[in-house]
């Protein structure tokens, strides 16, 4: 087995990610992998308090560069004090969310644009992409729904219109279609049962060696 994979789950609101980010990290630990759980923007001390910034307040606090920047800024940190060096020691990292939602989010949703969201990730991640990401794909109706339902407090981009939700998908989507070896679809209308199932298949398709129960 080679070690020291990074696998990220992407999708909009109430996609249900972060549900089977633990799932994944346990079915890892079952198998005597080391797994590191986190997440974006957060994952370390800076990136966290940054997260607050970005996430609370109304829809017009941040405009979408800023936005954009301030998710690098989180996510260089990130990389830096967690990511990296637990790849190093040969831990795998499951992150819910990472660039990809950058892209989605603010290069599509927000209407930047692929350029200029390019532009900062390059500058900022220098080759540097996840092994693995698992797109959970999920009508906008149907997660806006769960995230009214799930009982916590709603961020910045829960409280955005069907419109922002649906330009969101489509984003998602066409990353996908862009990226097919590295990322993977899923049907996140399913049970979690067989979302679990699907994606422990998935993870000994792609990583060779692998065996989950």
């Amino acid at each position: 087995m080679e070690a020291g994979k990074f696998i990220t789950l992407e999708g909009g609101e109430g996609a249900g990610k972060t549900t089977q980010a633990v799932r994944i990290k346990d079915a890892l630990a079952e198998a005597n992998i080391e797994a590191v759980l986190t997440r974006e923007p957060g994952g370390t001390f800076g990136a966290e308090a940054i997260r607050d910034l970005v996430l609370s307040g109304t829809h017009e606090r941040w405009s979408g560069m800023t936005e954009l920047l301030l998710m690098y800024a989180a996510r260089l940190d990130h990389m830096d004090k967690l990511i990296k060096p637990a790849l190093e020691r040969g831990a795998w990292v499951i992150c819910d969310r990472f660039s990809d939602s950058s892209m989605a989010y603010q290069g599509y949703a927000r209407g930047l644009g692929q350029e200029r969201v390019r532009a900062v990730h390059d500058t900022v991640m220098e080759g540097f992409a996840p092994d693995l990401t698992i797109l959970f794909d999920i009508d906008p109706i149907l997660a806006l729904k769960r995230v009214q339902t799930r009982g916590e407090d709603l961020s910045r981009f829960d409280t955005e219109g069907l419109a922002f939700h649906k330009t969101l998908r489509e984003g998602f989507l066409e990353i996908a279609r862009a990226d097919p070896k590295r990322v993977k679809l899923i049907d996140a209308t399913s049970s979690r049962d067989a979302i679990a199932t699907q994606i422990k298949h998935l993870l000994m398709t792609q990583f060779a060696g692998l065996r989950l129960g």
